[in-house]
């Protein structure tokens, strides 16, 4: 049961560590600095994952060809080029893709939508 809401968007939480969480989106706050290079997170979790990247640290290894990753979800993402899986299906023309923001790029040849305006001449 989600008993926590956020007042912002109205989203709901089982708890409210997730509530608080979540709120920091809304408040751009990330408390959780790397002082390697200055990046901030939201989460702490998130601060660790990116410290991987200053360490050398690549825990996720393909067991297709070796090639590891810091992080769980580029290693999936990786594996699919080897699988050929596809999961992310167009409703318009049906055409698949690896990774959802891919299909979310795909999706504006049918909708029209150009998110990105020049700023020099509009």
């Amino acid at each position: 049961e989600k008993l926590f809401e956020c007042p912002d968007c109205g989203k709901h939480f089982s708890q409210t560590s997730k509530l608080v969480v979540h709120q920091r989106t809304h408040m751009e706050e990330k408390p959780y600095e790397c002082m390697d290079c200055g990046n901030s997170f939201t989460q702490n979790s998130n601060l660790l994952r990116h410290q991987r990247t200053h360490m050398g640290e690549k825990p996720y290894e393909c067991l297709y060809c070796g090639k590891s990753f810091t992080q769980n979800a580029s290693l999936v993402i990786h594996q699919r080029s080897h699988t050929g899986e596809k999961p992310y299906e167009c409703l318009d023309c049906g055409k698949s893709f690896t990774q959802n923001s891919k299909l979310v790029i795909h999706q504006r040849s049918h909708t029209g939508e150009k998110p990105y305006e020049c700023l020099d001449c509009g």
